[in-house]
């Protein structure tokens, strides 16, 4: 992972092969003091794990796909939860045969490169995990 700071709100990031999204942001937010963003990004990616949240049941179903994918859209917020990174986002990707996939973002492992903005917030907000729906929410 490269990256280059813009101005004071803005961020570029490149993933390269074998980078994970999750684990690269968490980096950045740690390294740049990042404590509220939005994501932006497109790419292609080897492996992802995405799932789709079940409220009844309080848990994620979980699909992973391996192979090759164009990742059509990457969106979400970077923010904190405790005090550390904390990313939510979701992804479509698309394959082979030009069906897209897509769902909350869980893992996504680099197949030749991503291009992600990072785009800085004034303030800040932490998470809370909700009782009622078992998600980890903003906390007001």
């Amino acid at each position: 992972m490269e990256y280059k700071k813009l101005d004071e709100t803005r961020w570029l990031l490149r993933l390269d092969p074998d980078d994970e999204i999750i684990a690269s942001l968490g980096k950045l937010a740690a390294e740049e003091g990042i404590r509220l963003a939005m994501v932006q990004g497109l790419g292609a990616v080897k492996k992802v794990v995405m799932g789709v949240y079940n409220v009844p049941k309080q848990a994620y179903k979980a699909n992973t796909l391996t192979g090759a994918y164009e990742m059509l859209s990457l969106t979400g917020t970077l923010d904190t939860m405790q005090g550390k990174p904390y990313s939510h986002l979701h992804i479509a990707v698309g394959d082979e045969e030009g069906y897209a996939h897509g769902g909350h973002l869980n893992e996504a492992v680099i197949s030749a490169t991503a291009e992600i903005i990072v785009t800085v917030l004034p303030g800040e907000i932490d998470r809370v995990r909700s009782e009622q729906t078992g998600l980890n929410i903003w906390k007001f």
